[in-house]
Formats: C-alpha cells, structure tokens, sequence
C-alpha cells in the first residue's frame, strides 16, 4: 500500500493547537505499516476521555474541548483517523474500507495506547467508528457520549442532505476541505482556521481518504457494514453503563439521530440529554467549551 505523509512544515503555523504530537506505527492490513498520530494530553492517571473526529476533520477539531477536559482532570486521547491529519495517507480509494477503519483504531487504542475506564465521545464518522470499538470491547469503556453522529445498519433511509453531501465527495471535481467544514458549521470560521483544515492535504493525492469516507455510510441492507453494525447494536443493546446524547439543533444531516440511542441503548435510560442550540454539524467549533463542560458534568455525575 503506498501512502503519504504530509511535511511537519504544513502545520508549523497553526495557531491554538498547542500539544503534543505522538505516533505509533500500525499494520496497514496489506503487509505494510502506517504512522498513526494521536494526541495524548493530561494527567497519566486521569480517566480516559477519548474524542474521535470524522469526516474531513483531524484533532485539530478538539481544540477547544482538550484544555476544559484537562482542567477537571482526565487524561485526552484524540487520534488522527488514517488518511487524515497528521496521520498517513494511503493514496487509493480502494485502500480504505469502512472495516479496516475500525481495525486500525482498534491496534492503535487497544493495543499501542491501551485505552481504559474511558468516556468515549464521537461526532459523525467518529461515531461510526468509535461505536464499533465500544461494542468490540466494551468492558474499556465507562460511558458513551455521542454528537451528530449514528450508527447506520442501511435499514433506515439517509436523509436528503446526507445523499446531496454524498453524491458531492464523489462527484465534485474540487473538494475543498476547510471550505467543507466552514459549511457544516453554524459559525463562520476564520481563515486561518479554515487553513488549519486543509493544511493535512497539500493537494489532491492527498485526499483519497476524505473523498471516499460518505460512500461507506450504510444505506441499504446489502451494504459490506450491515452485519457488522447490526452486531454493534446487538451489544450496544445490553450496554448498561452511561450514555448521553448531545446532538445539536442546526444539523440537517443527523437531524433525529439522537433517538436511537435514547430509546435502544439501556445505559441512556433516564440520562439528562441535551440538545445544543446554535451549534452545527461540526458543534466542536460551534460549542466546544459547551460540550467539554457537559462531558466534565457526566462524568462527575456518574461515578465509576
């Protein structure tokens, strides 16, 4: 598998991204190895809160949220998903698979970092990801909080925005990716911050990765994922320990998305969900500090 990795010098101006960059080195599935990024910032022995970014995001999406987090305590992973931030870049679509995503968090979070008594956050692809992690292995996790996320069997239609978005990764002939972002944000973002997303990709070698992630949204029966996730939901069903929904109220793609979760996963049962008024697809940007105090209000509220 060939893949790419973008010059450090791409992010040597960022501002407000001030931590410290880690690596570990992952089975590329194809005989191969890719350099995985992840952040790892607070206290050793705090809880773990993991927050996991989606599509056509990096951690650089958890800025805002990191020093709240650190402030009450907890120790953050955030990791780069493969194709993404300062994570390796594998330059064909056909590379990439909706399975060897979870596969390879699942060596980076289970074996390198070694996740435990973790607060699992997800938004967007983030979730779809990260909740197959939970179900793989759910004694590591202490709660769950989802965002503007889902975890589709293909059983329920898309929406309509989510198949205008699809049909533009995969169609459009530039895909400008601070630009996307800026759009599913309910703020304007500034232009150093909208670089700050397109500084992982130099140009479009670069963006196999975030072009091909919506084709993997399942949304038919017939879709590779559907035995997967019907199995992800089987042991999500029995999952007894926290979860809170915080979807926010201007995001036309996840809109309804938060009541599967409230009315099949047992540990949601009589939890103090929350709806995040002015806050977008991408509530990081819009609410960061917001979210980060109702995941320090969560945990301290639920007690391992």
């Amino acid at each position: 598998m060939k893949a790419l990795r973008t010059p450090d010098e791409r992010f040597a101006t960022i501002a407000d991204y001030p931590f410290t960059s880690h690596y570990a080195e992952i089975d590329d599935l194809e005989g191969g190895r890719l350099r995985v990024h992840y952040l790892d910032e607070g206290p050793r022995d705090g809880n773990v809160v993991l927050l996991m970014h989606g599509e056509p995001s990096w951690s650089y999406l958890y800025r805002k949220m990191i020093p709240v987090l650190v402030a009450a305590g907890h120790r953050v992973i955030a990791p780069d998903l493969v194709g993404f931030g300062k994570s390796d870049k594998p330059t064909e679509m056909t590379d990439y698979s909706y399975a060897r995503h979870v596969q390879w968090m699942a060596e980076l979070l289970f074996d390198h970092v070694s996740i435990r008594k973790t607060t699992f956050f997800g938004q967007d692809w983030g979730g779809l990801i990260g909740l197959r992690l939970v179900a793989a292995e759910p004694e590591r996790f202490s709660r769950i909080v989802v965002s503007n996320t889902g975890l589709p069997t293909g059983e329920q239609p898309p929406t309509d925005a989510f198949i205008a978005w699809r049909d533009f990764s995969q169609n459009s002939k530039v895909f400008p990716i601070g630009t996307i972002v800026n759009g599913g944000s309910a703020t304007d973002l500034s232009e150093a911050t909208i670089a700050a997303y397109d500084a992982p990709f130099p140009d479009d070698t670069y963006k196999a990765g975030a072009r091909i992630f919506p084709s993997f949204v399942p949304t038919s029966i017939s879709d590779p994922a559907y035995n997967d996730n019907v199995a992800a939901w089987e042991i999500l069903k029995k999952f007894e320990r926290p979860v809170l929904c915080c979807f926010s109220d201007k995001d036309p793609v996840t809109k309804g998305g938060a009541k599967p979760f409230m009315t099949l996963i047992p540990g949601a049962q009589g939890q103090p969900h929350v709806t995040i008024e002015g806050g977008g697809h991408f509530v990081q940007e819009d609410k960061g500090e917001e979210v980060a105090a109702l995941i320090n209000s969560f945990i301290a509220s639920t007690p391992l």
